[in-house]
């Protein structure tokens, strides 16, 4: 019995660090070759396992994609962001908010969030976790239109709604990629105008 209280822990351990290579050399491979190329085979050899261990330990390409995106979720950037922007009725600070979060989820989950969660629309059993993902985000940004509306700081004529489309023209999936990763901005950089940006198009004065 005791030794089985002893050995338990080290097996637990050994399956949680063959789960982390496992992802890790998957995550690799995913970046560079892409999802479609990338097979069960190819992570095994990267990750120094055989092919079923990747399936008992990580389960399929699609899950492990999947696994591979939770981060996303389970940051507590969004959290704190949310919980930031009920706090004040300052525009201004609501949209220097939602500037500030996004830029640390970006900042930690690059590669996840430009590469990997694009290529989750390619997996059907994937694409149920990237689709869980947008609409989370999409709501998230629709609570900060909301208190911008509420706030009173909008520019005249815009709705609740059209704050919504403005913001995630902003701060949304393709602001990022497309300064960053194509034209070479800085992530401060980014976040600097990002915010600059929303602000002159939908704060009054």
């Amino acid at each position: 019995m005791a030794a089985n209280r002893y050995n338990s822990p080290r097996r637990a351990d050994a399956a949680a660090a063959t789960r982390a290579e496992i992802l890790a050399a998957a995550r690799e491979l995913f970046v560079r070759d892409g999802y479609a190329e990338t097979t069960v085979p190819k992570i095994a050899r990267a990750a120094g396992v055989a092919v079923p261990t990747v399936y008992t330990s990580a389960g399929g390409k699609a899950d492990i994609l999947a696994a591979l995106l939770m981060p996303i979720m389970e940051d507590p950037a969004a959290t704190e962001t949310a919980s930031a922007v009920r706090a004040t009725s300052d525009g201004a600070e609501i949209i220097r908010l939602i500037g500030y979060g996004t830029w640390q989820n970006h900042a930690r989950h690059w590669d996840t969030v430009v590469e990997l969660f694009p290529q989750a629309r390619a997996e059907p059993a994937a694409a149920a976790v990237h689709d869980r993902i947008l609409r989370g985000y999409q709501q998230a940004v629709g609570v900060i239109a909301d208190r911008l509306a509420e706030s009173g700081t909008l520019r005249a004529g815009l709705s609740r709604d059209d704050a919504h489309d403005i913001l995630w023209f902003y701060f949304g999936a393709g602001a990022w990629p497309a300064l960053v990763r194509d034209r070479g901005w800085s992530l401060e950089r980014t976040r600097d105008w990002l915010i600059e940006a929303a602000s002159r198009d939908l704060l009054s004065g």
